[in-house]
């Protein structure tokens, strides 16, 4: 039996199985793949504290001087994404165990940025260019859409780059990998829903994404071109016709349906941008490409950070790398005026 302290003072006596049960809940929070970063960001949270002989209660709640040490110790070693992820690892642990979370924020920050400067050569990934409905229209002239994989390639491209999603929401790792109860079905979605204005979208839910465990719900609209989602998505069930519990994008193949996989579709878009010489293309170059056709449309940046499930970090952090966007808010004409009053927040 322990006796813990709650936040009003009080004493609760608590078994060493009901604690490890609220822990074991608490972690669940984050997805797997989340979970399996933050276990290595905390092995070696420890093991530096293990070569300094820094003591347990010094590791938990952790200060800020300790916390810039390990910053500083892993700089040039990891790339600045992944020391902020191991960063974000400790803190989680934090949280699970009840504990405040100290750190100067503005000293951490400081501190990451500078330990990106130092990311090593081989972290380093050659820049990629954003997707963007020409890129998908030219993908489209090279696929046929008469061919099973091919029209669930298609449709998975344009619901991923309308509704602004994350590839592996909507693919799965494997052929194996499919669970109705963490991958999009055909029964996540529901076409026409129609809001007070009488406008209408499509909406499909994702049972588990990299943020929610209890899953979040996407939309796209019509569009009038040929990339419009809506007509590649029921061109997908004419062809492929996937069950309704079945992988949303599942695909006929000579030895039965198939879950459409990240490698998969990746392989059939990727050959086609090489053989063509389209440019260098991949992984969240859709999630961005979507993010940037809704700003160059004029969409207000707190709707399109809504529409793709951006956290405010990311999303800044996006702006600030894609000037084009914000040069439509720069100019001298009023143009712009009424849209740059709706999107600013208001005066206090």
């Amino acid at each position: 039996m322990r006796v813990a302290a709650g936040p009003d003072g009080r004493y609760l006596a608590i078994t060493e199985e009901d604690l490890e049960r609220v822990l074991t809940v608490m972690n669940l929070s984050w997805t797997a793949g989340t979970r399996e970063c933050y276990g290595a960001g905390f092995l070696i949270f420890h093991v530096f504290c293990d070569e300094r002989s820094i003591p347990e209660d010094e590791r938990c709640p952790v200060d800020t001087r300790t916390i810039l040490n390990f910053v500083s110790s892993c700089a040039g070693s990891y790339s600045g994404k992944t020391l902020t992820n191991y960063v974000y690892a400790v803190k989680a642990w934090h949280t699970i165990h009840g504990q405040s979370w100290i750190v100067n924020q503005d000293q951490l920050r400081v501190s990451l940025d500078g330990a990106a400067e130092l990311t090593p050569s081989s972290s380093k990934r050659s820049k990629r260019e954003p997707f963007m409905v020409k890129l998908i229209l030219e993908i489209r002239a090279h696929l046929n859409l008469d061919t099973p994989l091919d029209a669930a390639v298609f449709a998975c491209l344009t619901t991923a780059f309308y509704a602004l999603c994350r590839l592996g929401e909507l693919t799965t790792k494997t052929m194996k990998d499919f669970d109705p109860g963490k991958t999009v079905k055909r029964s996540d979605v529901e076409f026409d829903v129609e809001d007070r204005h009488h406008f209408h979208a499509t909406k499909i839910f994702i049972p588990r994404t990299k943020v929610s465990a209890s899953g979040e719900s996407v939309y796209w609209a019509q569009q009038d071109n040929q990339t419009d989602p809506k007509t590649a998505l029921l061109h997908h069930f004419a062809i492929n016709d996937p069950q309704r519990d079945g992988h949303l994008f599942a695909w006929k193949h000579v030895k039965g349906m198939r879950p459409l996989t990240r490698n998969e579709f990746w392989k059939r878009i990727n050959g086609i941008i090489k053989r063509a010489g389209l440019g260098n293309f991949k992984g969240h170059g859709l999630h961005i490409g979507g993010t940037l056709e809704y700003l160059l449309r004029r969409v207000p940046f707190d709707v399109v950070k809504s529409i793709g499930r951006w956290s405010s970090e990311a999303f800044t952090g996006y702006l600030r790398k894609h000037a084009h966007i914000l040069a439509l808010y720069l100019q001298e004409s009023p143009a712009l005026e009424p849209f740059t009053r709706y999107t600013m927040p208001p005066v206090h």
